[in-house]
């Protein structure tokens, strides 16, 4: 029989708030969850206020980010009251989603998109199916050139070569030893190339409905063609999916990302969701030093400040950023949207994201570009 002590009963809605801050994007350590408890047991509490304050104290959210922390307070402590009294408030938060579909959440509002076709604001819970999966001419073409076209670094490790700019030392002396010590040549070594790191962030909201399924099946070839790629779904929430495109059928694939994504074709808020991206720290981490692709038409109904700040903090991490929108259609596109306009002299390319072949020839262009000055 086990004598570690249970949670109160009264202790547990102030323990779940703080997964759900967790959950926004705030980081909250153990010791602070531990201190917000002590704090509302020394304050009585006297009213919702005190806890509150005791929050604010305690688990200390960012400055720029209180606005946010209110807004899950009250949705938390008083349920239906926050959301019929909140003037639309709740359209800041964005949830983070991995490894789950996070039905026992409530949604943030009563408004749907019913066709599924226009940007909006409203998080609109739903459960996606995919048809039959067929492999089209382009994404043969992926599995086909990937493993050769895609970008690469140079890694620490080395190797031997005709020519490089360094001394392979240990090969010149064992051949000097079979040529009674006279050194006849010079060994060379280079840097081995490695694969780098890719970032596929995938648009779902409504207004991308009609590109959703063609962009998933996508994901799922990027992710069987290449080794290091992190694939992420965001309309009003942000899904991690890398680990159900990892199934080596698409089939499979498509039914497991379509059971854990729970936002398609729901409201777009694109600056939030890349917020929230970079408020975790492991999932910052992969967009450092890697090939960012954001497949998203950027209508963004948001804020244009929030997206702005957050792809120029992305673009500073990673090697390129380039932004796949079916709206560049022509060669001469040039950003019409106050989204694209704001995130235009952050990111290296805004290019044709209309269809599978143009997302996969820019792909495959990837291994011969730099990053821009």
């Amino acid at each position: 029989m086990s004598d570690d002590p249970k949670l109160p009963r009264a202790a547990q809605i102030f323990v779940t708030f703080v997964a759900l801050l967790r959950a926004n994007g705030f980081s909250v350590a153990p010791e602070q969850t531990t201190s917000f408890l002590a704090a509302v047991e020394l304050l009585g509490p006297r009213s919702m206020e005190h806890i509150r304050q005791a929050g604010l104290a305690t688990l200390a959210p960012p400055p720029e980010r209180r606005a946010t922390y209110d807004r899950l307070f009250d949705l938390h402590f008083r349920g239906s009251e926050a959301i019929e009294y909140g003037e639309g408030e709740d359209d800041e938060v964005v949830r983070l989603q991995e490894e789950g579909r996070g039905d026992g959440e409530p949604p943030l509002a009563d408004e749907t998109n019913e066709s599924g076709l226009a940007a909006a604001r409203a998080e609109a819970l739903v459960e996606r199916r995919f048809a039959q999966p067929s492999t089209s001419d382009a994404l043969r073409r992926l599995a086909r050139e990937a493993p050769t076209r895609l970008p690469r670094r140079r890694g620490h490790r080395r190797r031997r070569a005709r020519r490089g700019p360094f001394a392979d030392l240990r090969r010149t002396l064992r051949e000097s030893v079979r040529n009674d010590g006279e050194v006849l040549k010079l060994g060379r070594l280079r840097r081995r190339q490695r694969p780098r790191k890719m970032l596929l962030l995938i648009d779902v909201s409504g207004s991308m409905k009609a590109r959703t399924e063609e962009n998933m099946k996508l994901a799922h070839a990027l992710a069987q063609a290449a080794g290091s790629v992190e694939i992420f779904t965001f309309g009003t929430r942000l899904t991690r999916i890398t680990r159900p495109m990892r199934l080596k059928r698409r089939e499979q694939a498509l039914n497991a990302a379509a059971f854990i994504v729970s936002d398609w074709d729901g409201g777009t808020r694109i600056g939030d969701a890349l917020q929230a991206f970079l408020a975790v720290p492991r999932f910052g981490g992969y967009a450092r030093g890697a090939a960012v692709v954001i497949v998203s038409d950027g209508l963004e109904r948001g804020d244009p400040a929030a997206l702005r700040d957050a792809v120029a903090k992305l673009s500073r991490r990673a090697w390129r950023v380039s932004w796949l929108t079916p709206l560049a259609t022509t060669p001469g596109f040039k950003p019409q949207t106050e989204a694209l306009v704001a995130i235009q002299r952050f990111v290296d390319d805004i290019v044709d994201g209309g269809s599978s072949a143009a997302v996969v020839a820019h792909l495959l262009s990837l291994g011969r570009l730099r990053r821009a000055a």
